[in-house]
Parts: C-alpha cells; sequence; structure tokens
C-alpha cells in the first residue's frame, strides 16, 4: 500500500509551497522533462497531447473568422528589426542574436524571432498593392525564442510554442473591430473549453505592447490569487505600416497605409490549467482538453473474461477519448497514476461488475463514484463529462469572485495586497508615474482596464487625483 501511495506523496501540497507543487505537478504527470539547454523545457507526449488539443480547438475557431494559416522565417534581420523604434526597445533585452552561419560571421546579425511583426510587415510590403487584396487575416503556429532571466515550466520559458495572427486592413476601424473580435475568440475558448473565467479589457499605456495603439487582453485567476495574462490582442494602427511602407491604391487611386493587428495566445495556458484547476493529487482536467477523457482500469484483469470486457466498453465509448489501463501495475497504483495525470473519468471493472452487469464511474474533479449498468454507460459518461466540464467552470469562478475585493482609498488598498490574495478593483488617475509608485510600493500591477466600468469612488486610490478609469490590479506571473 505504502508504494501504491508514492506518487502522490512525491506532490508538494500547495497548501505548503505553491510554485514547488507546480513544478512538481509538472514533472510527475510527466508533461515535461528539463532540458539541457537552461531556461528550456522538453515537452512530452502528455503535455504535447494538451497542447495539439488546443491547438486544434483555436485553428477552428479562427478559420471560423476566415483567418488562414501561413509560415514566416525564424531569422529577422537586425536592419529589419530596427525599422520600429518602439518595437525592438521594447524586445531588445529578450533578443537572442545569430552571428555566425558555419564558421563564417554573417555580414549582418540575425535575431531568432522573439515576434514577427517586423517579417510580417515586411512580407505584406510586397504583397500588398491594392484595396482588393485586403483584408489580409493570416495566422502562424510556431515557436519564438525570448532570453528570460527567471524561466517556469510553460509559464515562462526561453523558448515556446505560440500563435501569432497578423491581419492587415484598409481602415482603422476594420483594425479595432478584428482584434476586439480576436480578444472575444480567446475569452470564449478559455470559458468554454479550458473551464477558466476570464477579465477582459484594455492594457494600459504602460503595459501595451511595443508599437502598439492599443492592447487588449484577457486575465485570469489562478489558485494561489496571483493573476495570468491569458491572451492579448493588439491594435497597431498604421504605425507599422509607415515603417515598413505597407501602402495599396484605394478605389480612388489613391495610396493609403494599411492597418494591422496582432494576437496571440501560448503554451503557457497549459501552465494556466494546471494552476486554476489542480489539486494535491496532481492534474484536474477539463473534458474538452483532456488527451484521454475516460480511463477503464480492469480489476483481477487476469481473472478470464476481464480484459476482454474492458475492451468491449472501451469501443462502446469509441467517440469520447478513452484508453484501458492494462498494465500490470495494482489497482490502487493506476488510481493514483489516473489521479496524478487529471483524466477526468475513470471506470472500475472487475469480475464482480461483471456479473453483476454493470461499472464503477469515479469522477476525478471530486471523487465522487456511482455504479452504471453496462447498457446505460455511453450515456452516463456523456452527461458526466459535460457536468464536470461546467462544474470546473462555475468552481473556478467562484474562486475569482471569492478572491475579487474592491478598494475605495490607499489604507484598504495596502490592507488587501498584504492580507489577502487575488484581484483589487480600484480607481485610477490614469498618470502612468502613479500606476508605477502602486507596483513598486505593493507588488501589484495593472492587470486591465475591464470593458465594464464601476464607479468605486471619485479619486484615484493611489494620489487622490480626480479618477479616470476602474482598473483590476493584482500580483501576476
Amino acid at each position: 500500500m505504502a508504494k501504491e501511495k508514492k506518487l502522490v506523496e512525491q506532490i508538494t501540497s500547495m497548501e505548503e509551497d505553491f510554485a514547488q507543487w507546480y513544478t512538481d505537478v509538472c514533472i510527475k504527470a510527466d508533461l515535461i522533462s528539463y532540458a539541457s539547454v537552461k531556461g528550456c523545457m522538453v515537452i512530452k507526449p502528455a503535455g504535447y497531447a494538451i497542447w495539439e488539443l488546443i491547438q486544434k480547438n483555436l485553428d477552428e475557431r479562427f478559420k471560423e473568422t476566415g483567418v488562414e494559416n501561413v509560415y514566416l522565417p525564424m531569422f529577422i534581420p537586425e536592419g529589419l528589426l530596427q525599422k520600429e523604434k518602439d518595437h525592438v526597445e521594447g524586445f531588445a533585452p529578450e533578443v537572442a542574436w545569430v552571428t555566425h552561419g558555419g564558421l563564417n560571421e554573417l555580414p549582418e546579425r540575425m535575431c531568432v524571432r522573439p515576434t514577427s511583426e517586423t517579417l510580417f510587415c515586411d512580407f505584406y510590403a510586397n504583397d500588398i498593392t491594392s484595396y482588393r487584396d485586403l483584408p489580409k487575416l493570416y495566422n502562424q503556429w510556431c515557436s519564438v525564442v525570448r532570453w528570460e532571466k527567471e524561466t517556469r515550466p510553460f509559464l515562462r520559458s526561453r523558448e515556446f510554442l505560440w500563435q501569432e495572427g497578423h491581419t492587415a486592413h484598409a481602415t482603422a476601424e476594420e483594425a479595432e473591430q478584428r482584434t476586439i473580435q480576436m480578444l472575444n475568440v480567446y475569452a470564449d475558448f478559455c470559458e468554454e473549453v479550458l473551464a477558466i473565467p476570464v477579465i477582459k479589457g484594455q492594457k494600459t499605456e504602460k503595459e501595451k505592447f511595443a508599437g502598439a495603439v492599443a492592447t487588449y487582453t484577457i486575465e485570469s485567476l489562478m489558485h494561489d490569487g496571483k493573476a495570468l495574462q491569458s491572451g492579448t490582442s493588439h491594435n497597431f494602427g498604421d504605425g507599422f505600416a509607415k515603417a515598413f511602407g505597407v501602402q495599396y491604391a484605394s478605389k480612388d487611386n489613391k495610396l493609403e497605409y494599411v492597418h494591422q493587428t496582432s494576437w496571440g495566445m501560448t503554451t503557457r495556458m497549459i501552465g494556466a490549467i494546471i494552476m486554476v484547476h489542480g489539486d494535491n493529487s496532481g492534474l484536474v482536467l477539463p473534458p474538452k482538453i483532456a488527451p484521454t477523457q475516460v480511463m477503464i482500469i480492469p480489476i483481477m484483469q487476469k481473472k478470464e473474461g476481464v480484459l476482454d470486457k474492458a475492451y468491449e466498453l472501451k469501443d462502446m465509448l469509441s467517440h469520447f477519448r478513452v484508453k484501458v489501463d492494462d498494465t500490470d501495475k495494482s489497482p490502487g497504483w493506476k488510481f493514483s497514476e489516473q489521479e496524478m495525470r487529471g483524466i477526468p473519468l475513470r471506470v472500475e471493472i472487475g469480475p464482480r461488475d461483471i456479473e453483476a452487469g454493470k461499472c464503477m464511474v469515479v469522477r476525478r474533479d471530486n471523487g465522487q463514484k456511482q455504479e452504471v449498468a453496462f447498457e446505460e454507460l455511453d450515456k452516463a459518461v456523456a452527461q458526466l463529462l459535460d457536468t464536470i466540464q461546467k462544474d470546473m467552470y462555475h468552481m473556478a469562478l467562484t474562486h475569482r469572485e471569492e478572491n475579487t475585493h474592491t478598494a475605495a482609498n490607499w489604507t484598504e488598498f495596502c490592507d488587501i495586497v498584504n492580507n489577502k490574495q487575488g484581484f483589487i478593483k480600484a480607481m485610477w488617475c490614469g498618470e502612468t508615474e502613479c500606476e508605477e509608485a502602486i507596483k513598486n510600493e505593493t507588488g501589484a500591477s495593472t492587470r486591465c482596464i475591464p470593458f465594464k466600468q464601476e464607479k468605486i469612488s471619485d479619486v484615484c486610490v493611489h494620489c487622490g487625483k480626480s479618477a479616470k478609469k476602474m482598473l483590476y490590479f493584482g500580483r501576476a506571473y
């Protein structure tokens, strides 16, 4: 029995050390292993399968809005990167440079893409000539490199996987509409598929993407009360177009600059799934994103007919993502492993169950068990997976609501930061100096200016000047 408990005992309690708990889950659930390159990770099959489902679902949503996939080079010549001053300054500290090709020094060094705005602008400058070429609705799935000083699996690594959408439009109105549209795609995906509730809003001038006119974000709350920026959508206006000469001939035969957008979501969402839904037994995966939705575990599988029945049930449930654990491990070990990996449902089947014509179905999210007749199993699994998905979302939403606080003045703000966790709603004067002072004094950064505004008071929570907007603040990853 002690051996069967070992798998779970290797996880640090999240109440004891949340950061270590998170790392333990990443390793013990077999999602990643560390690479020989510092700050990078190997995404193992169990982790990559989650990313594949994220990718598949998002890709379908993108294409429903008219987006097409492309692929651009990973190298950016330094001269090209330098064309947009604000953009290059924003990424300069994180850029990895290539200086040699084989044994020969390059005439111009190249960076490994930290993002691809400059490449898309260079491409669009040649590809767009007329209003008939617009809009361009492109996305690419790729990896990017940012030389982060501090790294953590999925949340922040020197190389990570993502998608980056880049669109070009004839008018500012069309670009703004697309920017908000893609933010809503991300928000719906997070809530409907990942069971993660989000706050939608705009980043402040200080926090917006380098070179953008406006950056919009979805913010989610982790179990430890820290915020996570979960997806962003940027309106570039015509700034990049002017820097790169991306113009088109209008219907009036006048040269006009295009208006562009960019939007992205990364493998950090796997980290979000872990930190929003996980528990001290490991992963808890929402059914819609679980690579294996049902694990059938045969009990006393060497007994005649047990494995045959397990595979018969698997065939019955073939339209779900289902597996049979027919390894020679003990049932207790299999249960712990299934829990560690976050598989939403397990089906237990043994000789007595076969005799009685039923099996035991166990939910991962809350441990509830119920006996189900074989002929009712397909219907029961469908209902349970749907219920689990909804319950996990509502549990996460309840957690966020219980950990969202309101501060009318600086005393209340500091009290919340020092004694509670989660989001803080407070009024702000709109001054960057004040925003920076709040972060320096408390460690709480501005997360977003939510679309749904509330009036908490007439004055800024920090400086007491007339307030312009209500913001969400919080300590963040």
